[in-house]
């Protein structure tokens, strides 16, 4: 199992945190693999130390990958999350009241978005 945390939009507007597991299938020697998914493009982002972004919306569906640092992340509800190097996010809050982003450790922090069809 490969986890992931899915960060998503209810009726109301309110965003939410579920763990979701990708399951993976023995594959020999090169290991274990989940079933492919589809992707539309890759994105390589750097922010700075101070990066706190307010409540917003996902531009559109896309897992995050975290490389470094670490994050906090907070619902629309208050619910707060952190995450750090090598956490991966499925953001699909593309509508509704959104969530807030911020480092928690001062550093250039690095991650990689995919995004989805």
């Amino acid at each position: 199992m490969f986890s992931v945390t899915k960060v998503y939009s209810d009726a109301n507007g309110d965003s939410h945190f579920e763990d979701v597991s990708i399951d993976l299938k023995e594959a020999g020697t090169i290991g274990r693999l989940s079933e492919t998914q589809p992707a539309k493009g890759v994105i390589f982002r750097e922010v700075e130390p101070s990066y706190d972004f307010d409540f917003h919306t996902a531009p559109q569906k896309q897992y995050i990958i975290l490389l470094d640092g670490e994050i906090e992340i907070e619902t629309s509800l208050g619910i707060k999350r952190s995450f750090k190097g090598g956490d991966i996010l499925l953001m699909e809050d593309i509508e509704g009241k959104g969530h807030r982003t911020r480092n928690l450790t001062p550093i250039r922090r690095k991650s990689i978005f995919i995004t989805l069809p």
